[in-house]
């Protein structure tokens, strides 16, 4: 007997991923990858709880490749604010007088555990984000009115997804439990800003149909080869291009290499960096970071 909230792996897919129930059916249970982006169902005897050491293991080697991604992101930021650090003190003859301005993120997703540990990371790496949940189904209608409110600089539409090949080909789009509504919630969103430098879009999740998402007016999306991705890998995404002077282009090698699904789950199109420096430096509370979820 399974119940919301049970972690399970699948013994058809000899227990490659760690799972939590979502929900409890007649015959089938709705599964939530605990770490990557993908939602399955399985009938209950292909279910096995995790005991408690082997979750231990898991939750150990999870917490090693965030860390990882961490530092390798860390170390990035580092080299990127030493450049900005000379070229501001350069160009203004003041070092250290300079402000920047951060980026306004919104973030949609459709798993609320999902999009908590994602503001925690965006907390960490000092970005300004609005987090909202939402159902992946009801994204494309709520998402133009929510830019009009935040008048985000990057939108994150991300959640649940998977590809089924019982329902049809790789490129069929009706084979994916949530792409079509990831696309249309980006056209709604390019409905409001056309440009792909004015307002850059991150959309997708596990192995959710790329190609459309790009056609649709994405910057970035999943899944180039259909593999799943990590929980945290928009985050990653939206830092590399915050992060980058809205004079360079983001090259897209740099953009997805400190993700952890790198190039196989993630691509994209060359994008303008975001960050503006300037200066006086005055300290001000209202250019401070603000961290919303609702």
């Amino acid at each position: 007997m399974f119940v919301k909230g049970d972690l399970v792996t699948r013994s058809s897919y000899q227990h490659d991923v760690l799972f939590r129930v979502q929900e409890v059916q007649e015959n089938r249970v709705i599964l939530y990858g605990e770490d990557i982006r993908l939602e399955a169902d399985a009938p209950p005897l292909d279910l096995v709880k995790v005991k408690s050491e082997e979750l231990k293991r898991r939750k150990q080697q999870a917490k090693e490749e965030e860390e990882y991604s961490y530092r390798l992101f860390r170390q990035d930021y580092q080299l990127m604010r030493q450049k900005r650090d000379y070229d501001a003190s350069s160009g203004y003859q003041h070092e250290g007088a300079y402000f920047q301005l951060p980026s306004r993120v919104l973030h949609l997703d459709g798993d609320r555990l999902y999009l908590k540990k994602c503001i925690d990371l965006y907390q960490q790496l000092g970005l300004q984000v609005h987090g909202i949940h939402l159902n992946e189904k009801d994204m494309p209608h709520q998402v133009g009115d929510l830019i009009d409110k935040i008048n985000p600089d990057i939108v994150v539409i991300t959640g649940h997804d998977s590809y089924s090949k019982n329902k049809g080909e790789k490129q069929d789009l009706r084979a994916y439990r949530h792409s079509r509504y990831f696309a249309e919630t980006v056209r709604e969103a390019r409905r409001k800003v056309p440009h792909l430098d004015q307002m850059i879009i991150f959309a997708g999740a596990c192995q959710s149909h790329f190609e459309s998402l790009i056609r649709a007016g994405s910057n970035f999306a999943s899944s180039p080869t259909r593999v799943n991705i990590h929980a945290l890998d928009p985050v990653y995404i939206v830092a590399k291009i915050s992060y980058t002077p809205f004079m360079e282009k983001a090259n897209v090698w740099d953009v997805l290499r400190n993700t952890m699904t790198g190039e196989k789950g993630l691509g994209g199109v060359e994008t303008r960096g975001l960050m503006r420096t300037g200066m006086p430096y005055q300290k001000d509370e209202d250019m401070d970071s603000e961290y919303e979820l609702e």
